[in-house]
């Protein structure tokens, strides 16, 4: 196939090593594309919702995750076939832009995939059913813009955001306590947000985990908390009003940079080294006393001498904190990352109302609490749990509610949730299908019955009829005309979303449509996959 003669009969090379190599080509690569993108949306199919069930990965390492967060599932399941990584970068997409659906556009893009291999049967070809779906999905589009609402909110007034939060929460472990969890996410956002500018800077809420207690103590600190201790055990645990002088240079006497040797050959000489060293700390020490520091914050350790002789001189001392701590901390309390002692001056001083030390249970665990800070624009997100995985799908779900809470800072449109928003475009996309002549009506009428499938797959995971629900809720939708209606997952009695507070961000839900019909243009256009065989 890939042999070509030239003009005296001898063979040339168009493709090397082919028969090195598998090649799939026209319908059959579509139909594998196709059922690699499916099978990886059918993984996710049953976490979506409310009632979704979780997914337990085991790393090559042996540690283990549990979590329904669609992006953490696809993220460490090592897919290997191109087509399924194509869904993972999917996710992953959603979840930098938005931080929340990240199950739901996997599901949306492989009902799609499904419902495109169909009409692919027929005879219709790949483009013409790419560009059906382009249509369609800008109809959608337009449709969650025309019956989104706005809400108004303040600082004083953050019910919405909670309530949207809410939701999010909802569909992960926490829901038992998704109320105050969805609180502690609402303040911490608005505690660091520019409303006027109508951004947030997430990397100034730091989310810390500790195992033990139970979920409920849970804890919004208006200031900085860092998983250290003072370094010696006699310094005082609580210190108000800190003058905090924050270091990035090692509390001991300089080392030249090039190789030394110090020869020591007389007790007196050993006594003027221990002296003049000792002299370094001492002025050392005394330099921080002299600028009125009353708290010293080091990134580097300093040994024994170093610590007794803070302990003396009645000036409590943190070691070893992580660079990214010591920004926060300087953030939180408007002081500066100093490099060198000669640099030190009082005007570089951050500032704290209260900076204590907390201890953990029974254990000798113990915390530092950084306070009532000059500028309370860094706050702490602080989780408490039975166990580590717990703990760490606590923080997913936190960041997933601190984006929901942030797009709705920049953006305070809402749709309502439990699949409402899905059948209401398919009702919108199915009755525009009629007014396009041409083989893409075809197209955009199975985009309006791929939206049917999230609803369907949340009514499957609320143990509910899925077809008798799903056409029960459309033709209420049709004949109330009330966009709100969606799948009662929780057993309330109502099917109206409104009366249930279930809300969406509308950004989150266009971004849904948008990204999972483009990943499917992209799958359906490939017709030829060559790839290395497996020997």
């Amino acid at each position: 196939m890939a042999l070509a003669f030239d003009e005296y009969g001898r063979p040339f090379i168009i493709l090397r090593e082919q028969e090195q190599k598998t090649r799939l080509r026209g319908l059959d690569a579509q139909k594998a594309n196709i059922s690699a993108g499916t099978a990886v949306a059918r993984i996710l199919r049953t976490s979506l919702g409310p009632k979704g069930m979780d997914k337990m990965l085991q790393s090559p390492d042996g540690e283990v995750t549990v979590t329904n967060d669609g992006a953490t599932i696809l993220e460490q399941m090592d897919v290997d076939n191109q087509i399924a990584k194509l869904m993972v970068e999917l996710s992953q997409s959603q979840d930098y832009e938005i931080g929340d659906g990240t199950t739901g556009v996997v599901v949306l893009a492989g009902a799609l995939l499904e419902h495109a291999e169909r009409l692919l049967e027929r005879g219709i070809h790949p483009i013409r059913v790419a560009e059906g779906y382009e249509m369609a999905s800008r109809i959608a589009f337009d449709h969650l813009q025309h019956i989104s609402q706005k809400f108004e909110f303040g600082l004083d007034n953050i019910e919405p955001l909670v309530r949207t939060c809410m939701t999010t929460l909802s569909s992960k472990i926490v829901n038992r306590c998704k109320r105050d969890l969805a609180e502690i996410a609402v303040k911490a956002v608005l505690a660091v947000a520019d409303l006027e500018r109508k951004d947030v800077n997430l990397d100034l809420i730091k989310v810390e985990g500790k195992v033990g207690g139970k979920l409920e103590d849970t804890e919004l600190v208006y200031g900085i908390l860092i998983d250290k201790d003072m370094s010696h055990p006699q310094m005082p645990k609580r210190i108000e009003d800190a003058k905090i002088a924050i270091l990035t240079c090692p509390f001991e006497p300089p080392k030249p940079k090039t190789k030394h040797k110090v020869d020591i050959d007389t007790v007196e000489k050993f006594q003027t080294l221990r002296l003049q060293e000792q002299k370094y700390f001492d002025d050392m020490v005394q330099q921080c006393k002299d600028v009125g520091a009353t708290l010293v914050i080091c990134q580097w350790g300093f040994d024994d001498e170093a610590n007794h002789l803070l302990m003396h001189r009645n000036l409590p001392a943190v070691r070893w904190v992580g660079g990214v701590e010591l920004e926060l901390i300087a953030i939180a309390t408007g002081g500066r990352i100093v490099p060198r002692f000669q640099e030190l001056t009082p005007d570089k001083l951050g500032k704290a109302g209260i900076v204590r030390e907390k201890s953990f249970g029974t254990t000798k665990d113990r915390m530092l609490y950084i306070e009532h800070c000059a500028n309370s624009r860094a706050v702490t997100i602080f989780i408490r749990g039975g166990n580590k995985m717990m703990i760490e799908e606590t923080k997913r779900s936190i960041h997933d509610a601190l984006c929901v809470a942030r797009n709705l800072i920049r953006n305070n449109s809402i749709v309502y949730g439990g699949g409402s928003a899905e059948i209401s475009c398919s009702v919108a996309v199915e009755a525009a299908a009629d007014k396009y002549p041409g083989v893409e009506q075809y197209a955009i009428r199975a985009f309006a019955d791929a939206l049917d499938s999230v609803p369907m797959a949340l009514a499957e995971n609320s143990g509910l009829q899925p077809i008798e629900t799903l056409s029960a809720v459309k033709s209420q939708q049709i004949k109330e005309n009330n966009p709100h209606c969606g799948i009662d997952c929780n057993d309330v009695g109502t099917n109206d979303m409104r009366e249930q507070n279930v809300f969406e961000t509308l950004i989150g839900k266009q971004q849904q449509i948008l990204l999972a019909t483009q990943v499917v243009k992209m799958i359906l256009k490939i017709d030829d996959v060559i790839s290395p065989s497996d020997f």
